[in-house]
């Protein structure tokens, strides 16, 4: 066995050594009519290639090249990746997924988190290690320190890991968070992320959740509302986070402002053309079915966004800084989105005109489903390669997928995945960061740093270790008085310098008031952010210096007045925010943030109208909002109206209205527990509803329907909108031989 295992691991890093300095650019180039449009290939083949093979097929723009970090054997299923403050990588392998088409053994665990070394500084590991074994499908991961802080599907619990002898196995772990609920979702529903942010919160997908960082362990912050998203989180220099809906086909969604204050997703804040995807392969596998398809066969329309990422790092183009990266394995292409502020509205566009994407693939088993700015400050990309990229919930007998999926022999194509770094022209390797065991002395030299890597996790590791002697070097830093080697820290280096102070609880007022008179728009937007610290006490002398800034000539800085000032509950601070909503240059914008604010705080308030209910019922719609916060809310929107972006079409149809929802118990409940496709009162929808019976219990079930109907039905007098557990039982027993979706046609005709 050991022999073996060395023989896979020689293979392995021969093959990475042969191709470390070979590179992926325009090897073949994009097929063009004399037209200039792209000529797509209408029968790619989905047979597997070698990793140099494949690396001939992604195209890059010019300039820019592709370099191999790792493939298999050394990783397998590879989903996620991290790096802790010496550059060393792990990555997350998902290796039961979807092994064939029927999703057979996903739950055993047997997947596992590897440790990556590039010992020689070349960029490709060459060296491996199984730091984490017997894990259920790991999906989260944060280095903090010496630790590793990991959740798998199907839990809440998190817990961290470490190695404490230095030979690549973490051989200490312990529960950093606790819930031992057992998360019930579909694994394509449920949360990714673990995102230390700017603000030192620590953010997930999916669930109302975030949570702090304190002596080793999290601590939790419930949020009012999900902040959406499935599968990826990032961020930007300045805390602003970015989430995606696959299920919902909504590739950018969450980032207007912090999901702590609300639900804001402007209808305009890109436009349908942004919905446009252009692959260079036909696209057979789509879930969507032929109406996601152009006449070319081509997918038309982001249906799997995944993975994204701004980018931060220094050793790529200045022109790629700042641009939001999605992936979309479907499309086997990867998207790159210009980023732009209009009177504080954040819109999105394609960087490039007509019918082009940043990254594009003629392998069929290209799935990029992960993007990061590495500690090099190059661009990281995740290739699951293989052939199923969607769960076996949308795979079964009957699905539009499964006979195509057998056609093309996708399911074959298992067990592989590759890590890429894209690099450019002239790229030359940057000293390698030793950010582990470095002084805090040390630690504030690269909040300078142009690469945004080094400065978040230098921010992270002061605030970890509770170093509180650079507290005086900090409030200097801050206020744009600290030097280095003669010369100023710039304008990033005085906010991660006021959110370290933050972090470490020790920002003072006299800081934040030289900090809201700063030249720079970002410095003072994070200054009246961080002045929530003593909004939430009332502090008067704090909202008058706030209002000194109610004029402010960046909308940024006044969107983060209203924002914040919603936190305190004076006199003083509401007046402060009404009249910068009337009277604002940017009273559009801010009416709408100033509405997601309230929306948002009415949501609080939502139990208190369940007080002359029965207990068993009243539990049962708690429970069910708790549900619908989590998985619902990503299609059919916060406020049950369904959500549409960029003039896009709705994934689902709204429950405000439905004549289904405040009518028959019984529909529904068959709906829930079946699934539901095709036209709903003449609309087609970009999903279906899957079914959620098998693997939810009856009370689950009863919980959620209960929700829905007494949150968004009418709510007759006399009538109670509770759907008791009782008769959930009696009809999963009634449609227990039922292995198909439901349409609405038959679900009327069986009412009548």
């Amino acid at each position: 066995m050991k022999r073996n295992s060395l023989l896979a691991m020689m293979l392995a890093g021969f093959s990475l050594f042969i191709y470390q300095c070979r590179v992926s650019s325009k090897t073949s180039g994009i097929k063009k009519d004399a037209a200039g449009n792209i000529i797509v290939n209408p029968h790619p083949s989905p047979v597997y290639q070698t990793v140099k093979e494949s690396m001939k097929s992604i195209q890059v723009p010019a300039g820019y090249h592709l370099q191999l970090v790792a493939s298999e054997p050394m990783i397998k299923e590879p989903v996620a990746i991290v790096w802790d403050g010496n550059a060393r990588m792990y990555v997350a392998e998902m290796r039961t997924y979807m092994q064939d088409i029927n999703g057979t053994g996903q739950r055993q665990p047997i997947c596992r988190i590897s440790l990556l070394e590039d010992t020689n500084g070349d960029g490709t590991m060459d060296k491996s290690s199984t730091f984490i074994d017997s894990l259920v499908l790991p999906r989260m991961m944060l280095c903090v320190g010496h630790k590793l802080l990991v959740n798998e599907t199907f839990t809440y619990n998190i817990r961290s890991y470490e190695d404490t002898n230095g030979d690549g196995v973490a051989d200490a772990s312990e529960l950093v968070y606790k819930n031992d609920k057992p998360d019930t979702r579909n694994l394509e529903h449920q949360k990714s992320g673990l995102v230390w942010n700017m603000d030192n919160w620590i953010y997930v997908s999916c669930d109302p959740v975030r949570y702090r960082y304190v002596s080793g362990k999290l601590v939790p912050d419930s949020l009012t509302n999900s902040p959406g998203g499935q599968w990826g989180l990032g961020n930007d220099d300045y805390g602003r986070l970015y989430f995606s809906s696959a299920g919902a086909e909504i590739p950018a969604l969450g980032f207007q402002i912090n999901p702590a204050y609300g639900f804001l997703n402007p209808n305009d804040q890109y436009d349908r053309d942004f919905l446009a995807v252009w692959p260079i392969i036909a696209t057979p596998d789509v879930q969507g079915g032929m109406n996601r398809l152009r006449p070319d066969t081509t997918l038309n329309h982001f249906t799997a966004s995944c993975g994204q990422s701004v980018f931060r790092g220094d050793a790529l183009p200045a022109d790629l800084k700042g641009d939001l990266l999605i992936c979309e394995p479907v499309g086997r292409l990867i998207r790159r989105a210009k980023v732009s502020e209009v009177d504080g509205k954040i819109t999105l566009k394609n960087a490039y005109d007509g019918q082009q994407e940043f990254i594009t693939s003629y392998d069929m088993n290209f799935r990029p489903v992960n993007t990061a700015t590495g500690p090099d400050g190059c661009l990281y990309i995740v290739d699951m390669y293989r052939g199923i990229i969607q769960e076996a919930t949308w795979t079964a007998e009957g699905s539009f997928l499964r006979p195509r999926i057998l056609q093309k022999g996708l399911d074959k194509n298992i067990g592989r995945g590759r890590i890429y770094r894209l690099v450019h022209d002239g790229y030359k390797p940057d000293v390698k960061p030793k950010l582990l065991d470095a002084p805090g002395s040390t630690l504030i030299t690269w909040l300078d740093h142009p690469n945004g890597w080094w400065r978040e996790n230098a921010q992270k590791e002061i605030i970890a270790n509770g170093d509180l002697s650079v507290v005086p070097a900090l409030k200097l830093i801050a206020t744009g008085k600290h030097t280095t080697i003669g010369k100023t820290t710039g304008a990033l280096a005085r906010i991660h310098a006021l959110w370290t102070l933050e972090g470490l609880h020790a920002i003072d007022k006299e800081t934040l008031f030289t900090a809201f008179g700063d030249t720079d728009a970002q410095v003072r937007k994070a200054a009246v952010w961080i002045s929530e610290t003593y909004l939430k006490e009332n502090d008067e002398a704090v909202i008058s210096k706030l209002a000194s800034l109610q004029h402010d000539p960046a909308a940024a800085v006044q969107i983060q007045l209203v924002l914040s000032l919603s936190v305190s509950k004076s006199e003083k601070a509401k007046a402060l925010q009404t009249a910068m909503v009337s009277n604002s240059a940017y009273a559009k914008m801010l009416s709408s943030v100033a509405n997601s604010v309230e929306v948002n705080n009415n949501t609080k308030l939502f139990g208190g109208r369940l007080a002359n209910m029965p207990a068993a019922h009243r539990n049962l719609i708690l429970n069910g909002a708790s549900i619908y916060k989590q998985l619902c809310s990503t299609c059919h929107g916060p406020d049950g109206k369904g959500i549409v972006v960029g003039g896009g079409t709705a994934a689902a149809p709204p429950f405000v209205g439905s004549k289904r929802v405040s009518g028959d118990k019984e529909l529904m409940m068959k709906i829930l527990l079946n699934g539901l496709s095709g036209p709903i009162d003449g609309k087609t929808y970009t999903d279906v509803m899957a079914p959620f019976g098998a693997t939810n219990t009856d009370e689950w079930v009863a919980s959620i329907l209960s929700y829905v109907r007494y949150n968004f039905g009418k709510n007759e007098k006399g009538k109670s909108p509770v759907v008791d557990v009782e008769s959930v039982k009696k009809m999963r027993a009634a449609t227990a031989g039922r292995d198909k979706f439901w349409t609405l046609e038959e679900l009327e005709q069986s009412a009548r």
